[in-house]
């Protein structure tokens, strides 16, 4: 199996707030410590942040891998080494790195 580091994408389900249904989208991602982050390039105008912010509770796949776990947006007030760590990991990985940073928690 291919490590997180050689897998482009991870597929995030969360649950719409006004409709209920599922929504997954395809994004890219690091891993640090076993937390899963993801950057939102709309910030809190993404629909799948909106979704998250109202119900944490979510799945997402890495690979062959799925995983239900909890979803929060990195405070960068309160945890700016995170965000700065989580910043330098994307640029690493896809030459980019700027956005609403969201970990991603397993269960």
């Amino acid at each position: 199996m291919a490590s997180s580091a050689q897998i482009p994408y991870l597929y995030l389900t969360t649950t719409g707030w006004k409709t209920g249904r599922r929504h997954e989208i395809e994004i890219w991602f690091t891993e640090l410590d076993g937390r899963y982050f993801v950057i939102s390039e709309l910030g809190e105008r993404s629909h799948w942040v909106q979704n998250m912010r109202r119900n944490p509770e979510v799945t997402f796949r890495v690979g062959p891998r799925t995983v239900q776990g909890m979803g929060r947006v990195v405070d960068s007030q309160s945890e700016p080494e995170l965000e700065f760590v989580v910043s330098r990991l994307s640029i690493e990985k896809y030459d980019w790195g700027e956005g609403l940073i969201v970990e991603l928690r397993p269960d």
